[in-house]
């Protein structure tokens, strides 16, 4: 991967142009970095016995709801 950045007048980078194959990639890499440590924080939590840790089908159901309810209302 070579760097290609946009800089502005005074030739201060400020920006970075990648491919969007990369830029898929990054996304991509990002977001399972972000599932683990929300697995990391749910059990951690768990294991503090917190009492609002719900299942992942109760979360799911409740999403949904909010979704329904915003979709009624013109929101969504």
């Amino acid at each position: 991967m070579s760097n290609r950045y946009v800089i502005d007048e005074k030739g201060r980078r400020v920006g970075v142009l990648l491919d969007v194959e990369e830029y898929e990639r990054m996304v991509e890499e990002l977001e399972e970095l972000e599932d683990i440590r929300d697995v990391r924080e749910v059990r951690e939590a768990i294991e503090r016995g917190e009492e609002n840790v719900v299942s992942w089908e109760q979360a799911k159901r409740e999403i949904e709801a909010e979704r329904a309810e915003l979709r009624s209302r013109g929101e969504l």
